[in-house]
């Protein structure tokens, strides 16, 4: 049984780690509201862009050959990015994207494909490499706070490497942001946008707004200039960018809930650690106490 010391030791030490818990999780909260912020900022310019590269499509009397708009003939080669942190102490953060690459890759290798991985984060990247797979391209070192020249290498890179024949579809697997208590795991797929009918395809509330302009008898006139066709040339790679800037920031969120979240349920931890062991720290103090009354009884009936 340890000694008195030993437990009044191991107290002052799980006193230690419930400061730092709670530092951790202050810092965390900041950092969450900034990064809700940024969120709040980019949906509407993301919906933005969505809404005029759909509108640009509908336009184009022929859509221009853009390698980046065409399906490859054959998908044999699927890329798979994971977009991670580079800390830990986030509860299951990191490790449920990880679980969800493997299963998505179980699944494509089941249909004959080859994975090429790709990853952004050092969790990521480590998580990878610790299970023997090569990293076809890999991003570090900015996962708390993303800037948008960052989804602008990782599109660079994909996009040359789509183009190239490297790869012939990539998805995305990333933590969408709900709450600091709740990231949903959600893939998609980034290459090819070749799904024009995706291009076409709108969230609820685009779909709401031209309801709305149906429903009134007016519908807005855009007019373009230069035509729609190169418009749609130089709006394709912004898509993307953007695409993978959105995960981004999303996950950079997720990060800093779920360890705001996980650093809170480690306070907790302590709390109810150090009560137990301040209960048998007590039983301890109280059982010498109860020893030495005996020693000093017993030694006086000896006396006696």
């Amino acid at each position: 049984m340890a000694s008195q010391k030993d437990v009044k030791n191991r107290i002052s030490s799980v006193k230690n780690i419930q400061k730092i818990t709670r530092a951790m999780e202050m810092v965390a909260a900041a950092r969450l509201r900034r990064a809700e912020q940024r969120i709040e900022h980019l949906r509407p310019y993301a919906k933005a862009i969505r809404r005029m590269t759909r509108r640009t499509v509908e336009a184009v009397e022929k859509i221009p050959n853009l390698p980046l708009l065409e399906a490859h003939e054959n998908e044999n080669r699927v890329g798979i990015l994971l977009v991670t942190g580079d800390r830990g102490l986030a509860g299951a953060f990191n490790s449920q994207i990880v679980r969800a690459g493997n299963r998505r890759a179980r699944e494509l290798r089941d249909e004959g494909k080859e994975v090429v991985w790709y990853a952004s984060g050092r969790r990521g990247v480590s998580s990878l490499t610790f299970r023997g797979f090569d990293v076809a391209g890999q991003w570090q070192g900015f996962t708390d706070r993303p800037a948008f020249e960052n989804a602008r290498d990782i599109a660079g890179d994909i996009a040359s490497q789509y183009i190239d024949d490297q790869v012939d579809r990539v998805e995305m697997i990333y933590n969408g942001y709900v709450s600091p208590l709740q990231q949903d795991v959600t893939t998609d797929v980034l290459l090819p946008l070749a799904a024009v009918e995706q291009l076409l395809e709108e969230d609820d509330e685009d779909g709401e707004e031209e309801s709305e302009e149906r429903d009134s008898g007016h519908k807005t006139l855009w007019i373009y200039e230069p035509d729609p066709e190169e418009i749609l040339k130089r709006l394709v790679p912004d898509y993307i960018e953007i695409s993978i800037y959105r995960a981004l920031l999303e996950s950079t969120a997720s990060e800093h809930g779920a360890r705001m979240t996980a650093m809170r349920s480690a306070q907790e931890n302590a709390g109810e650690m150090i009560d137990d062991l301040t209960l048998e720290m007590n039983r301890q103090r109280q059982a010498e106490i109860t020893q030495e009354i005996m020693e000093v009884v017993a030694g006086a009936e000896g006396l006696s």
